[in-house]
């Protein structure tokens, strides 16, 4: 499909899937998701102070732990999808945090920010959703300070059979099933395994990072190559 169908759809997607979308995460990774976040935070070590812009942040679970770890640091959570924001915000509110993250309704591939904004800019299993990638990780680039990280979360390709016929029989028979099941959508959970097919795999992606002029990439395998770490920092020329 051409970008605006994508656009569009991935929309419609993420609006329908939002009240089951949390514990569905839970469900589809064995809870994965949040060890991979952990890692994550881990190799980024963020510091009191510093800033970051989380997009596709959806219901906020890595927006809340950058704010954690940057205390008195600027926060800010962009989705397209106000379902998703609107969990996000209920979230946000309930662990007190409402008056230290902000959230924006907006596009990944137009940020409505000034150049040399942020620390960091992350994005946690967005990437492979948006029509355009390359032009989402200029974007990310774009906004963060010479010398900030750009942050990609998101779900890989493993190579090593025969994990990789176990994962894929997983990922395209049954999670869709399983979406039907709990989440009552079937259409929409068939779409995750879709959108991986033509998603660069690890090694692809740390080059595109290259490509764009993101120095000291670094790309990590998580839990046998279905998910992986990029990272990448702005170098001080831009």
């Amino acid at each position: 499909m051409d970008g605006k169908t994508k656009e569009r759809h991935v929309h419609a997607v993420f609006e329908s899937i939002a009240p089951q979308y949390d514990k569905m995460n839970d469900l589809l990774s064995f809870r994965r998701h949040k060890a991979w976040r952990k890692f994550t935070m881990k190799k980024m070590n963020v510091q009191p102070g510093q800033s970051a812009l989380d997009l596709c942040c959806g219901t906020c679970d890595w927006t809340l732990a950058l704010c954690r770890a940057s205390g008195d640091g600027r926060i800010v959570g962009l989705d397209f999808s106000q379902n998703m924001l609107d969990i996000g915000a209920d979230k946000i509110r309930k662990a007190g945090l409402a008056d230290r993250i902000e959230l924006v309704r907006g596009n990944a591939m137009d940020l409505p920010f000034a150049d040399d904004s942020f620390d960091y800019a992350t994005i946690g299993f967005g990437l492979r959703n948006v029509p355009d990638l390359v032009k989402v990780l200029r974007e990310m680039k774009r906004v963060v300070k010479p010398g900030g990280q750009v942050v990609c979360l998101e779900l890989s390709k493993p190579e090593w059979q025969p994990f990789k016929s176990v994962y894929y029989f997983y990922f395209e028979r049954l999670l869709p099933l399983i979406g039907k099941l709990v989440a009552k959508r079937y259409e929409q959970y068939k779409w995750l395994p879709d959108s991986l097919k033509e998603f660069p795999d690890m090694n692809r992606l740390a080059d595109i990072f290259r490509e764009i002029g993101l120095e000291r990439v670094q790309a990590y395998p998580l839990t046998g190559g279905i998910a992986a770490l990029h990272i990448g920092i702005k170098g001080t020329k831009g």
